[in-house]
């Protein structure tokens, strides 16, 4: 057996993982097989040996991909295939375990519909962590972004795949009223308002560049840690604070931000369910601003 056949029996070892990681990426059948085809073409150009093939086939698949779905979502094109079945198991492949997992997760039409409203980098990082187990490190290589954002990446993906989040739980008016009360609160130092708005166990959340920041503030400014955890500690923080911060839409749902001379610096990404605050998650990061659409109200 020559080098050429041995690469192509264990490229075809691979063909399955990389068919369900690339029909999950794409939703389409026909633009999955094209993925997978092209990888074995920059394998064969490979110069070199690959020490761990599956996971080289699998970094070349999703950089294909978002290609895909960046020029996707560049030209605004539903690609939804009709032929979501064709990689589910058949009876003579049900003990295939990545063919059972593409049954057991129940993606179908539905599935794919939430994953075509994330962002590319979104549904990358989602797809490949919670689904594939392929580490933050890996996925911030090939979405260009720190291991941080990429973590985000995939958090925000989540939410949306889960129902679309606690996020989306309030309407859009009822929304913007909550964080409006809760910066007048806030601003105004009414204690009492802002432990209304609160849930008893709400849990605000900040990067490692908002703890940074707050750290070197002026005196009087909140000090805010990694996790706080309970309304009066959470309230404690916001009281007679966010002076300057405002109504912001932040991906698509009401937050606030800091933005002096309409520069985004700080983003105040709340969750909010049931009428209540039952998180808060303050963004200073600049690589993960970046990753979020932000526009000031």
């Amino acid at each position: 057996m020559n080098d050429n056949d041995s690469l192509a029996r264990a490229f075809d070892a691979q063909r399955s993982h990389l068919n369900a990681v690339a029909y999950r990426m794409l939703g389409s059948a026909s633009e999955a097989e094209d993925a997978v085809q092209e990888a074995w073409f920059r394998l064969g150009r490979q110069g070199e040996s690959v020490d761990n093939l599956r996971a080289w086939l699998t970094t070349v698949v999703s950089r294909i991909c978002l290609d895909t779905l960046r020029t996707r979502r560049a030209r605004a094109e539903d690609t939804l295939a009709d032929d979501v079945d064709a990689y589910l198991p058949d009876h003579d492949r049900s003990g295939d375990p990545e063919h059972q997992a593409m049954l057991a997760d129940a993606i179908g039409p539905a599935m794919l519909v939430v994953l075509d409203t994330l962002a590319p980098s979104e549904r990358l990082a989602y797809v490949l962590h919670d689904m594939f187990g392929v580490a933050f490190e890996d996925i911030a290589v090939i979405v260009g972004r720190s291991t941080e954002a990429s973590r985000q990446l995939a958090s925000r993906g989540r939410r949306r795949v889960q129902g679309l989040g606690a996020r989306r739980a309030a309407t859009g008016q009822v929304r913007r009223a909550i964080v409006e009360a809760f910066l007048k609160a806030s601003r105004e130092g009414d204690f009492g308002a802002l432990l209304s708005l609160l849930d008893p166990d709400v849990v605000l959340r900040a990067d490692a560049a908002a703890v940074a920041a707050a750290l070197t503030a002026p005196a009087g400014a909140p000090k805010i840690a990694s996790e706080v955890r309970g309304a009066e500690l959470v309230a404690d923080v916001f009281n007679g604070r966010a002076r300057a911060a405002q109504v912001a839409m932040v991906d698509n749902a009401y937050g606030a931000a800091y933005a002096p001379g309409g520069n985004i610096f700080t983003v105040f990404d709340f969750v909010i369910e049931n009428g209540l605050i039952t998180g808060i998650n303050v963004v200073v990061d600049k690589d993960i601003l970046a990753t979020m659409d932000v526009q000031l109200v």
